[in-house]
């Protein structure tokens, strides 16, 4: 679809990760206090789900053709996004592709788990409205975080997606570049993308710090750069924590005009996700274990993955199950990042930096997160603007506070705990370091992430261990109380597949 005058490219993005278990709806706040940037005021950095808007610029400042800027809105992960918020920014972003007509592409950053209030699949809304507008024949490109719903209609109504590979998600922005390597070989008629889809019908978690995910994501790098009949491949993960009819794991390969060839790549590469269903995720321990091995451990720092409170999966991230525990066994040298409690960072604020007071903090969410902890603090620092790294991205989480928790007689316990305003999942060492915590000096680090925080805290800690304290979050798919998400997948089925296997 070669063209005859420099093309006009329309992006914007939408996104936020949904637990339909999380009590925390998501308001327009939720947005604003994350990211909301209107048409070009979006910041040279990119959040996880706005890379197509960065590297955009360079792409098309670079080829000569025109980048129009839609709102890019992401909201760190929580419960429901509310209608109105879902609504007023789609409706927004959807007024401002209508003034930029005529376009030759669309180029979006989505999460792909959102659900909002009335609707199961607003990404599906939105791409399907989008479509509507621009006609057949425009190129709809989307990149996707892998742990995201793909379902029929947004399959439907796109040409391209291009998900992150790594979990971690340290190539949000590569992949990115590979999403608009697709888009400039479309529309300077080199390729002609075609997309396939294969259902693997499983749940799972598929870290890519170990085996056998790595060596599957560096095989299917590999295929890329060895085939050119292949423009991209994806697994998309899904995300266990959306209770959606479609939720679960599937297979994305984008080949150059060959619907066959990519509907076998597909489906060879979901089996061999299936073959190995069960076997990917992490080992952990519980919160005793954990506690006792760090504590024995010859050297620091320990680094204690509180994987299940993460508020990247839309927990409070407010557990105080391992604090309790850590409490328990007299460990020192601690430092927690962090646990979510708006309220007493406010109280600590208002007392002031050297303040000793009287403060409950954390436990206050939802069920099976811990009681709230009753403890004599000192306030050592505050910082109105507490942010951290990732990759090219920075995240803000505070107002945030750091406090010392001491014993009856004022005397210090050994553990210090940041507590933060907007919740968001721990990294990146400089979680620690904005307020003024050595992360080196420490024995033990207690982080809350499933595995995002591995790539920056790995060549730092001493020992990493992965801990399952309490249940915050909905992670055993085979019984978890899901009400929409079908029957027949793996592990809730021992035979999803039927005869058909």
């Amino acid at each position: 679809m070669a063209l005859a005058s420099p093309p006009r490219i329309f992006t914007a993005a939408l996104a936020t990760e949904t637990n339909t278990f999380s009590p925390i709806v998501i308001d327009r706040r939720g947005f604003e206090d994350s990211l909301y940037a209107p048409p070009g005021q979006h910041p040279e950095t990119p959040t996880l789900c706005t890379a197509p808007i960065t590297v955009g610029r360079r792409v098309c400042a670079a080829q000569g053709w025109t980048l129009i800027e839609g709102t890019a809105a992401w909201a760190d992960p929580a419960g429901l996004v509310s209608r109105g918020a879902y609504e007023t920014l789609r409706d927004e972003i959807l007024d401002q592709l209508r003034a930029a007509l005529p376009v030759d592409a669309v180029v979006l950053g989505l999460h792909g788990a959102m659900v909002a209030q009335g609707y199961l699949d607003p990404e599906g809304d939105l791409l399907a409205r989008i479509r509507e507008i621009i006609g057949p024949d425009v190129l709809l490109a989307a990149e996707l975080d892998p742990h995201s719903h793909l379902t029929a209609k947004r399959v439907a109504a796109a040409d391209v997606f291009v998900a992150f590979k790594e979990f971690p998600h340290t190539d949000f922005v590569e992949r990115a570049e590979d999403l608009w390597q697709i888009v400039v070989d479309t529309l300077e008629g080199r390729v002609r993308p075609v997309m396939s889809v294969h259902d693997c019908r499983m749940i799972d978690v598929f870290p890519t710090s170990r085996q056998p995910m790595r060596g599957f994501v560096d095989r299917m790098m590999a295929m890329e750069q060895d085939d050119p009949r292949i423009l991209s491949l994806s697994a998309i993960h899904g995300f266990m924590a959306g209770d959606v009819p479609e939720m679960g794991t599937k297979t994305i390969a984008i080949t150059d005009g060959n619907a066959d060839f990519g509907a076998a790549l597909a489906r060879q590469l979901g089996e061999e996700l299936y073959a190995n269903r069960g076997r990917h995720m992490m080992p952990s321990l519980d919160e005793t274990a954990a506690v006792a091995q760090a504590m024995a451990a010859a050297s620091g720092p320990v680094v204690i993955a509180d994987m299940w409170d993460n508020p990247g999966g839309g927990t409070a991230g407010d557990a105080t199950v391992i604090l309790r525990e850590l409490l328990a066994q007299g460990a020192t040298g601690v430092a927690i990042g962090t646990i979510w409690d708006p309220i007493a960072v406010q109280l600590c604020t208002v007392a002031g930096e050297g303040a000793e007071m009287p403060l409950r903090f954390g436990g206050k969410s939802a069920p099976e997160t811990g009681e709230p902890m009753d403890a004599l603090v000192r306030v050592i620092r505050v910082n109105p603007t507490a942010e951290m790294r990732f990759g090219e991205s920075v995240v803000p989480f505070g107002p945030a506070v750091r406090i010392a928790l001491l014993t009856a007689t004022g005397e210090e316990t050994g553990i210090e705990v940041i507590l933060n305003t907007v919740r968001a999942q721990s990294y990146d060492p400089s979680l620690f370091t904005a307020l003024g915590i050595e992360p080196l000096a420490c024995k033990i680090l207690v982080i809350k992430s499933t595995n995002h925080f591995y790539a920056a805290f790995q060549p730092i800690a001493s020992e990493i261990i992965y801990c399952s304290a309490g249940h915050p979050y909905p992670n055993d798919p085979a019984t978890n109380p899901y009400r929409l998400v079908r029957q027949d997948i793996w592990p809730r089925s021992d035979n999803p597949f039927g005869d058909a296997t």
